[in-house]
């Protein structure tokens, strides 16, 4: 599969924090997860590839051209889901759309429409009267009728209940399904278990991983056993350890060793969070 997006050395200073040489790529058809604690860099990383914070450094590539030559280009293929949502809230959703309609050339009504009946809207209701759940149904609705070959969100699931988020999900399935990409900024790690292709975690301003998930998920293993059965050869397998009178849990990233060295451990296969936590809190 071809990347649909490169971003290579990005670099901004914002006060205190910074954003160091951040590189990845996304690929068509695929979603990634793109996670990090609060003030890792998430907002930051996405608010730069929209260009509604300038760069100190690095380039964004979409489809292999520089989206700085062809910026209008690139933003008219972009679907787009932040989670303020940044809506005039007297409007109707009707109206509301009329405005961002406007600023695609490849704006599907029709496709909108059908959105809008799957999604439950009523194009008369006034934006200030809906729900958080029904708001990112609107902006989803907005952000992928004009065909975009890339959807970028950033926390949509923020605040959205059990079975909203799983309408979330199935909607993301179905999107990608047809050969599109997207990027998908979250902090509820465990919806990316269900959905992402692809993770990459940021912290402190920094690409510490990007990897497929599966083989993510394949090479961690989260360990659990009797304290007699760690040494000081054995605690250098874990990337994060904790001990406790009645045992231990750790993650490794190295199980073949685990089960060489230590004989009555469970290995069990992480979570997202797992790894996440035991990278950022090493």
């Amino acid at each position: 599969m071809k990347p649909i997006l490169e971003v290579n050395g990005l670099t901004k200073q914002l006060g205190n924090f910074q954003l160091k040489d951040v590189s990845f790529s996304l690929t068509e058809g695929c979603i990634t997860g793109f996670i990090g604690v609060n003030g890792a860099g998430k907002t930051t990383t996405i608010k730069l590839l929209l260009g509604l914070i300038q760069k100190d450094a690095g380039e964004i590539h979409f489809f292999g051209e520089n989206v700085q030559s062809k910026e209008r280009e690139f933003k008219s293929r972009l679907g787009i889901v932040l989670d303020e949502g940044y809506f005039y809230e007297g409007l109707t959703l009707l109206e509301m759309k009329n405005i961002v309609a406007a600023a695609y050339s490849h704006w599907d009504n029709s496709l909108f429409n059908r959105n809008i009946e799957r999604f439950g809207l009523s194009l008369n209701q006034k934006i200030e009267t809906l729900s958080k759940g029904m708001r990112m149904k609107y902006a989803i609705a907005l952000a992928i009728s004009h065909h975009a070959d890339l959807l970028i969100m950033d926390e949509p699931a923020s605040g959205l209940d059990p079975q909203v988020r799983m309408e979330l999900r199935d909607i993301l399935l179905e999107y990608v399904a047809d050969g599109k990409s997207v990027f998908l900024s979250s902090h509820i790690t465990s919806d990316l278990d269900k959905v992402a292709d692809t993770i990459i975690l940021i912290d402190n301003g920094q690409i510490v991983f990007s990897e497929e998930k599966d083989i993510l998920l394949d090479q961690h293993g989260l360990v659990k056993g009797d304290t007699k059965e760690l040494n000081d050869q054995t605690r250098n397998l874990f990337l994060t350890l904790q001990e406790t009178e009645y045992g231990f849990s750790g993650l490794t990233k190295d199980k073949a060793s685990v089960r060489q060295q230590m004989n009555n451990t469970l290995i069990e296969r992480p979570s997202i969070e797992d790894i996440m936590l035991s990278y950022i809190g090493r």
